[in-house]
């Protein structure tokens, strides 16, 4: 079981840590547009999926900026995701301020089935800890980072790295 903690406060996670080797588990989130969505939806290409708790804070807005900026040079087999328990009006609404057209934002707050699938759910504020995994073709899991402080960035890098090596 992942522990993490959130403003140095620890948080519970239900579910199950996905590890590297794993399948992706399979999830139902919402588009912007309020269309369901799937693993299976980008299926064929190497997945960054980028988890932050709300848009509408610091260090979740600099995260999803900065895989979105990335996103270009990664080439056309990758999809870049961000997932967080934002409404999708409320993302829809980020991505225009922000300017931000290159990732896909999706919603997990009708359900949390991305949350509970991938362990990620904290309990105590119902919003999604921070991580980052990389998705192969064959829906393997190649990298996964659990964000030990909730407030932290993660390690940008070695997430990009991963998508790298599985598209070269």
């Amino acid at each position: 079981m992942v522990q993490i903690t959130f403003k140095q406060n620890p948080v519970t996670l239900p579910g199950n840590e996905v590890k590297v080797g794993e399948q992706a588990p399979h999830f139902t989130v919402l588009s912007n547009g309020l269309e369901p969505k799937t693993l299976q939806d980008f299926e064929g290409k190497v997945r960054l999926i980028s988890v932050v708790p709300s848009l509408d804070t610091g260090v979740c807005s600099d995260q999803t900026k900065r895989f979105s900026e990335e996103a270009a040079a990664l080439g056309d087999n990758v999809e870049v995701l961000s997932i967080s328990c934002d409404l999708p009006f409320a993302q829809k609404r980020w991505t225009e301020i922000n300017g931000v057209d290159s990732i896909t934002t999706l919603s997990d707050h009708r359900d949390l089935s991305f949350g509970d699938a991938y362990g990620l759910t904290m309990q105590e504020l119902r919003l999604l800890a921070r991580s980052i995994f990389v998705v192969d073709e064959n829906d393997k899991v190649a990298y996964v980072e659990y964000v030990s402080e909730g407030t932290d960035h993660p390690d940008y890098d070695k997430a990009i790295e991963a998508v790298r090596e599985l598209t070269n």
